[in-house]
């Protein structure tokens, strides 16, 4: 068997061609253009990268983007301040904060200062409570972009058995709970282990779709998949043979039915539902 390579650049490539049509109609209907603000505190490289890549895509849909680039050694109260000007900002329509912050910065406390409306990665605990419920405001940008992939892909998820690896507030729990949840992309049945999980390798090989956001290179092997399994590997690490996943690429894929690449898999698709929240705050703020 040779696995589907799933390929997230394009499909990201269509949903950006989409945004970009959909941002110009918003913004000669109503005159009101899309603007995101991007912070980014300290000198990390790979956010750096993402920051940049972000602002691109911005430009490319249509999109007003500023990036509030601050030193490392910022106050925590500095940070406050700023997130609250932009609160208060009415041209700007999405705040993106850009993780990790470092370690004398709460950011638990950072993120919760960002108004909810205003929340395009979706990290707010009522967004995040929102989309428990099934009503939700934004979808955070990293399960979306694996939901639409898994929509646009036609994999279907209603019934399917669903093993998540890893269960952190940004990847693992959120798209655990989209895909339980009702409708399109959702009613799958789901487990999500972790690093306490007993027997994982019985438990993975039961999946018929396997999600994994771990942060350990190659931590999933042939034995832990199923045959014609659908994988979906989140993770992305520099090594000495470039850029590699979560998932153990060259002994899953002759086994899996489809699989997603490192790079070129989740991270495009990511990028394109940032640009999709940014337009639907800028949505949401028109009057009544």
């Amino acid at each position: 068997m040779t696995a589907i390579l799933l390929d997230g650049k394009a499909v990201a490539s269509t949903i950006r061609s989409e945004i970009a049509d959909e941002t110009s109609k918003f913004k000669a209907d109503h005159g009101v253009v899309p603007k995101l603000a991007a912070v980014l505190v300290g000198e990390d490289p790979a956010s750096q990268v993402y920051v940049r890549n972000k602002q691109r895509a911005c430009e490319a849909a249509g999109i007003d983007s500023e990036l509030h680039r601050l030193p490392g050694d910022l106050a925590e109260t500095q940070l406050l301040k700023l997130v609250s000007d932009l609160n208060h900002d009415a041209s700007v329509h999405g705040i993106l904060v850009q993780l990790p912050l470092p370690s004398t910065i709460s950011t638990e406390k950072v993120l919760q200062a960002v108004n909810p409306t205003k929340d395009v990665d979706a990290f707010h605990p009522e967004n995040v409570g929102r989309m428990v419920q099934g009503k939700p405001r934004f979808l955070p940008c990293t399960p979306q972009g694996i939901q639409q992939l898994l929509i646009r892909q036609q994999i279907e998820t209603a019934g399917r058995r669903v093993v998540v690896i890893g269960r952190s507030d940004i990847v693992g729990k959120p798209i655990a709970c989209m895909l339980g949840n009702r409708g399109v992309g959702g009613d799958a049945t789901v487990t999500i282990c972790h690093s306490k999980t007993l027997e994982l390798n019985t438990i993975t090989r039961q999946a018929e779709i396997l999600i994994v956001a771990i942060g350990r290179p190659k931590f999933v092997t042939a034995e832990m998949v199923q045959q014609g399994a659908v994988v979906i590997d989140v993770g992305i690490h520099r090594s000495d043979e470039g850029l590699v996943g979560d998932v153990d690429f060259a002994s899953v894929a002759p086994l899996a039915g489809a699989i997603t690449p490192v790079p070129g898999g989740v991270g495009p698709l990511t990028v394109a539902m940032l640009l999709k929240n940014t337009l639907r705050a800028a949505q949401l703020s028109l009057p009544a």
